[in-house]
This record gives structure tokens, C-alpha cells and sequence, in this order.
């Protein structure tokens, strides 16, 4: 049964598949250049069966796949099921569930433009989140090591930090000379609350007894900082940005629907109102694929700095 269970993604392919080429089409959806769906059908076969056969040989395989194959099999269904609700029976509004071929038609023809769309939106991003993490771990750090810092920032941090940025958007957008700018501001401030926050309270909860014996040792106020304080909150600053990370991504969508001209969230909004849905499921799945890579690589890099605590949080 568990040599049967580990074939599942492969029969999945094979049944969908089967249903591509033998069920006939509604005659509803648009006809794509090439069965592109088909093509990825294959490529999921390939892929999964090459990764099935290792798995006897390659004890990672046989790992990899055992965590995924009732995932891998269960989605691939879905898509099969989809595929037959809406270009082989039409049971759907055709405007607002196109076909699976038409969605990767897309990404597949429009993939310079949407590339352009994509890079853009990632110069808005990384812009505004380096400037917000700057801000939010230079305002933690200060609260953490100064009273008087404390005193006079933290009652702004507690009233402005809890509004979202986005309700920002009607003053920002007048108040900075172009769209870019506005949004990469927005962007920060979405970054800098929750790094500021979660960077104050790892430095407060460093142990005093740290920074005694680094004093003892000769330290300075700079080295207790930047030596003792700093590395000791790490975990608490890393958990800022990632919370920072959601956000501005929530923000980044919302200021290129907005207000920017261009990015991946402009072309999604720009696609609904031009009614062309199939568009608009393709900007979803770049934006859905891109943001998981981004947290992935956030997590590497956390693990590479935090590495004592390897694992801990995992994604």
C-alpha cells in the first residue's frame, strides 16, 4: 500500500492527462496558440516520476516525496476537476473562470511584459522595506537602550504604529512629489512598526546580565550596543521583519492599485477593469509564486545568521 501511495502524483498526472486528450471540449473558451496545459500535464509527469523512481534509490527523494505525494496528488486533482468544470464542460461563467490553457497562455505570451511589471513592482518593494527596516531596527534600538528615547518616542509608536498604511494613502499621495515615492513611503512605514516594535523588546529582554559582565570586561556603551544588545535580540528583530514583510506586501498591492503606474498590482487592477480575468489569475499566480520565494529566501537567511536556531520557525 505505502509503494502504491507514493506512485499518487504520477497516476494523478496520468488520469488528468487522459482527461485532456480524450474528453472533448464545451466550445465555450477561447482557443489557445498550443494545449499549453497539456505541455505542463507532461512536465508534471516527467518531473514526478523521475522524482518517484529516485526515491527507491535516494533516501532524500523517498523523504521529499513521502511529505508531499497526497499534497502533490491532491492538487493536481484539482486542477484536473477545474479544467473539466470550465473548458471541457463550461459549467462556469466563462468570463470570470477561464480555462486553465488560456491562464498559462498568459504567462506564457505575455511574459516579457508581465516580467517588466514584476521588476518594477520588486524596485518599489526592496526600496521602501530597506528603508523601513533601517528605520524600524535605528527607532528599536533606540527605545531599547535610551529612556529618554522611550519616553518620547514610544507613546508615537503606540498611537501611529497601529494604523495601517494604507489609510495613509489619501495624505501621502499629496504630500510627495510622485507615485513612487508615496508608495515606497507607505511601503517603509508598513516595515517600520512591527521591526521597531519586535526590536525594542528583544533589546529589553536582553538579560542585564550580559551587558554586567560585558561592562566588566572593559566594554563601551557602542560595544554593549552592537556587540551584546543587537545580536542578543536578533530572533525578536527577524520576527519584526517577517511580520514587516506581510505587510508590505499588503501595502505594496494596494499603493500600485492605487496610485503607480506600472508593477504587478497596477496590471491586475488594469485587467479587471478590462474584463480579461485570465490576466488577472496569472498576475495572482506571479504574485502568489514571487512572495512565497521572497519569505523563503527571508527564512534562509535567518537561519543562516540565527543558526543556533535552526528550525525553530520553520516555513
Amino acid at each position: 500500500m505505502k509503494k502504491l501511495i507514493i506512485w499518487l502524483p504520477v497516476l494523478s498526472v496520468i488520469l488528468a492527462i487522459a482527461v485532456e486528450v480524450m474528453m472533448g471540449n464545451a466550445g465555450k473558451h477561447t482557443t489557445t496558440k498550443q494545449p499549453y496545459f497539456l505541455y505542463l500535464l507532461a512536465g508534471f509527469f516527467v518531473i514526478f516520476t523521475t522524482v518517484t523512481i529516485a526515491s527507491y534509490f535516494n533516501a532524500k527523494a523517498k523523504l521529499w516525496l513521502k511529505e508531499r505525494d497526497l499534497f502533490i496528488a491532491a492538487t493536481i486533482l484539482f486542477l484536473n476537476v477545474l479544467n473539466i468544470v470550465t473548458k471541457k464542460l463550461g459549467l462556469l461563467p466563462v468570463i470570470y473562470f477561464p480555462s486553465l490553457d488560456k491562464i498559462i497562455s498568459v504567462i506564457v505570451e505575455d511574459r516579457t511584459f508581465l516580467a517588466i511589471c514584476l521588476a518594477s513592482s520588486g524596485k518599489l518593494l526592496f526600496t521602501g522595506y530597506f528603508f523601513g527596516a533601517i528605520a524600524g531596527f535605528a527607532t528599536g534600538i533606540a527605545v531599547g537602550f535610551s529612556n529618554a528615547a522611550s519616553y518620547w518616542v514610544n507613546p508615537l509608536i503606540r498611537v501611529l504604529g497601529p494604523i495601517p498604511a494604507t489609510a495613509w494613502i489619501p495624505i501621502v499621495l499629496i504630500s510627495f512629489p510622485t507615485s513612487f515615492s508615496a508608495s515606497a513611503f507607505l511601503i517603509a512605514l508598513a516595515v517600520w512598526f512591527p521591526t521597531t516594535v519586535m526590536t525594542s523588546s528583544g533589546i529589553l529582554n536582553v538579560q542585564n546580565a550580559y551587558f554586567e559582565v560585558s561592562s566588566t570586561l572593559g566594554a563601551g556603551k557602542y560595544y554593549q550596543i552592537f556587540k551584546v544588545g543587537v545580536p542578543a535580540s536578533m530572533p525578536h528583530m527577524f520576527i519584526g521583519l517577517f511580520n514587516g514583510t506581510c505587510a508590505s506586501f499588503i501595502t505594496l498591492m494596494t499603493a500600485e492599485m492605487l496610485g503607480v503606474k506600472n508593477g504587478i498590482g497596477w496590471y491586475i487592477n488594469w485587467q479587471k477593469e478590462m474584463m480579461a480575468y485570465a490576466n488577472v489569475y496569472a498576475g495572482l499566480i506571479l504574485i502568489a509564486v514571487t512572495f512565497s520565494i521572497l519569505i523563503t529566501l527571508l527564512f534562509k537567511v535567518r537561519d543562516h545568521v540565527l543558526v543556533w536556531q535552526k528550525g525553530v520557525i520553520k516555513w
